[in-house]
Formats: structure tokens, sequence, C-alpha cells
């Protein structure tokens, strides 16, 4: 007999080194980072990749993934709900990068060429959690960039110029589908939420070598069958009410719990994954700060974590 749902599951970040991350979830988060001097770009929160599962900290399901958690049915049903998609995997991935130099210019595929170029699909969405004075984030393309011209940009390496820059500020968003050119420029952290794939295709990486001391692959002509060049001059989202944004995939709002708002409230009895973007909540013994992830039972009655005295501000994701 499958143990019953807690009302809430906390999980151990899997870590993951980039040659243009650094230290921050160390000195901005309190995180024992694996290494002394790595710099690790991601912080994988909520995982179901073979190569990188989400592994329950405490409570009854301690030491579970979260692949086994979607695999058994009674555990599925009252963790994930009834709205949980009928997929093979847990759908979703939840990360925090850090990016302390720009990210490749790149591209993640369609579903329509996924298939055809052996990667899989994947829709994110980027909430900047931190933007140093300046930061940018690079979206889209300019004006008058179509794939000849963008072609002709990277043989005279002026790549940058041809891919739209917006500025940011610190709690901003932007929705990113498949297809969408884009990079992370430096100076941001950022809570990415995505679809469970892996699959990008790097067009330019402003010669830069990698930790292994060699140029990094780039995917020239994989990219251009997936960029989508009527994506021009984009701007940074606005939200309407309490919601982000939603797609096929997922759907994410911001909420404020203060002045008695608790998270039961808002949540409604829905599977939800939190991310405490300011505040504290606390449940028992259980603590959860800026930074911090956790998910949300579907079958929750009770339990739940609450705001301290000064409140708490999240993300909240559910299915759409």
């Amino acid at each position: 007999m499958s143990t019953q749902a807690p009302a809430f599951i906390r999980f151990q970040p899997v870590y993951q080194t980039r040659v243009w991350g650094g230290r921050v979830l160390e000195t901005r988060f309190g995180r024992v980072l694996p290494e002394d001097e790595t710099p690790f770009g991601e912080s994988w929160e909520i995982s179901a990749r073979e190569e990188a599962d989400s592994e329950v900290v405490g409570g009854p399901l301690a030491k579970k993934t979260l692949r086994q958690l979607w695999s058994d049915p009674d555990l599925k049903s009252s963790i994930f709900g009834d709205a949980a998609p009928e997929s093979e995997r847990f759908p979703l991935l939840f990360k925090i990068l850090d990016a302390r130099d720009k990210l490749s210019i790149q591209v993640h595929p369609p579903a329509s060429v996924a298939e055809e170029l052996g990667g899989e699909p994947k829709t994110e969405v980027w909430y900047i959690a931190h933007a140093e004075p300046g930061a940018e984030l690079y979206v889209g393309v300019e004006p008058g960039i179509d794939e000849a011209a963008f072609r002709e940009a990277l043989e005279e390496g002026t790549a940058e110029s041809a891919v739209h820059a917006i500025p940011v500020v610190t709690g901003q968003h932007i929705f990113i589908p498949s297809g969408r050119l884009h990079a992370i420029g430096a100076g941001l952290l950022i809570y990415e939420i995505q679809q469970n794939s892996d699959t990008t295709y790097r067009v330019y990486d402003w010669n830069r070598i990698g930790l292994d001391g060699k140029p990094r692959d780039l995917h020239l002509e994989e990219s251009l069958k997936c960029i989508d060049f009527s994506d021009v001059s984009p701007d940074m989202d606005e939200k309407q009410g309490n919601l982000i944004c939603e797609c096929e995939h997922f759907r994410l709002e911001r909420h404020v719990l203060s002045g008695g708002k608790l998270l039961d409230e808002v949540n409604g009895g829905r599977f939800a994954i939190i991310t405490v973007v300011g505040g504290k909540l606390k449940a028992g013994e259980e603590t959860f700060v800026e930074g911090d992830f956790f998910l949300v039972s579907a079958s929750a009655e009770s339990d739940l974590p609450v705001p301290d005295k000064d409140g708490a501000e999240i993300l909240l994701t559910t299915w759409p």
C-alpha cells in the first residue's frame, strides 16, 4: 500500500556547473555548494530528469524521487491531482539560474521540428529574482533580420547586433516559447519554470572557451530550423492581476501573503509548486525563505506552511 501524501514536500536541489555561472546560490541564499570554487550556474530545484531526479527531503516520503512519486498511481493522484496530464513523466522542470556572464544565444525546438532534430520541445518562463544595474536579456530579433541576414551576421561576427536586447529590473518576467531566440545577460538571478526538456541549440557563444578549455559546440543548422524570425523586438510581459502567464504546459501566479492571507486560501486545493520570492513561510520545524521551492499536494487540506509576521511573496505554479 502506498504512503499517504503529505501536505507539502521539499526536494534536494541538484547543482549544475556552468562556465557562465557563479556562487550567488551560496552568497545570497546561504546554500552549501558541492565544491568550493566551481561556478554553479543552475540549481535544478524540482526535476524528473533521468540524469537529475529530485529526491524528497524529510517526511514519510523521504528518499523517494520525483519520478517514483509520479509513477505510483495512488501517490500521483493524491499529490498531483486529477488535472495532472497523462504523460509518462512529470512534465515540468524548475530551476534557479545564476548568470554572472552572458549565456549563449540559443533556441529551443518547437514541437513541430523537435522530433526531426532528435530533441525535445521546451517552453519556459523567466522571473527576474535579482537584476544588477544595466542587466539585459536578449530576446527575439531586431527589425529586418531574417534567416539570410542572421546567417550573414553570424559569418561577420556581429550576431549580437541582430538579437533584440531588453533592459530588465528585479521582479519582471518574460515568456519564452519554443522557437524564440534568446540569451540571458550577465548579472541576473532568474527563477525558471519550463517543460521537462534539456534540448538547447546554441547559435552563438561570444567566442567563449568552456570549462574544459575548448570552444563550446554550436548548432547552427538546427538553430536556424527552429528560430521564429517573425518574433521581432519583443518586450517584457505584464501580469494580469495575480496571473503572470498561462500556456498549455503550466500556469504561473504571483501572490503576496500578508494581512491574514494564507497559502491554502490562494492555492485553493490545487497541486502547486511554490517558489519563495521574499519573506518566510513556516510549518513546524520547517522554514522556507527566499529561493526555496516546495510542492503542495492536491490532497492537502491543512498543515501548509504559513507566512511569518512580516508576510511572504511567492510564485505559484500549477496545471493550466
